[in-house]
């Protein structure tokens, strides 16, 4: 099983969701770090950077799987709406156009 681990702002944006959001996402990502690699319901692969997408109702969650060490990054948490606006930002700088 793998060992699930927060980003500091993942931590916290978890802390401030609605109780019933905050314990169907750890439910969930439970779950996956009991095998990451089965396919299971609402897991995209992220296109354009490593990574995984778990869609739980309005929330997204973005996380990494580090096989070493056999733990989940869990990076950011948001809503459906906010949470590709900064990933998208910051995956443009220092392209030249």
């Amino acid at each position: 099983m793998y060992r699930i681990v927060y980003t500091k702002e993942a931590a916290k944006t978890l802390h401030k969701l609605p109780r019933n959001a905050s314990k169907l996402i750890r439910e969930k990502l439970d779950d996956i770090a009991a095998n990451p690699y089965v396919q299971h319901n609402n897991v995209t692969r992220l296109q354009n950077r490593s990574g995984y997408r778990l869609r739980v109702g309005d929330w997204r969650v973005i996380y990494e799987v580090e096989d070493a060490q056999l733990v989940i990054l869990v990076l950011k948490l948001g809503s459906r709406g906010g949470i590709y606006v900064n990933e998208r930002a910051s995956d443009r700088e220092g392209w030249t156009a």
